[in-house]
């Protein structure tokens, strides 16, 4: 396997769960899918519809959100909204995302040092 196919796979693997969190964090107001691509897409985590939409289905059938069908405007549109539940769960990822950034971050700053010192950790 190539390198480029390898950092794409892993790249992929990365995301999955920074999209649910992402997903999570906008859904304090209710909110129709496409109107969420397009904000998750402008603050720079650009999700395609075909893998949104069953995000949402999954997370609502995990009682971490709940959907209502709009039907007073131009087109009916399904708004999804965080549950108490999915609150929760929200805080305690946000809480592990941020723990996590940190631990990573410093194992990362390390690495730098240990380049700049020439230590090769021998």
């Amino acid at each position: 396997m190539e390198a480029k196919e390898v950092l794409s796979s892993l790249l992929l693997e990365l995301r999955r769960g920074t999209v649910v969190l992402s997903v999570l964090s906008q859904l304090t107001q209710p909110m129709y899918g496409y109107n969420l691509v397009r904000v998750l897409s402008e603050g720079g985590m650009p999700v395609e519809a075909n893998t949104l939409y069953p995000l949402l289905r999954r997370l609502e059938s995990q009682g971490l959100l709940k959907s209502e069908w709009e039907t007073g405007g131009a087109k009916p549109r399904k708004y999804y909204v965080i549950t108490e539940a999915g609150r929760t769960v929200y805080d305690a990822l946000k809480a592990h995302w941020v723990d996590t950034v940190g631990h990573v971050n410093a194992l990362l700053n390390a690495d730098k040092e240990d380049a700049n010192d020439g230590n090769t950790g021998d």
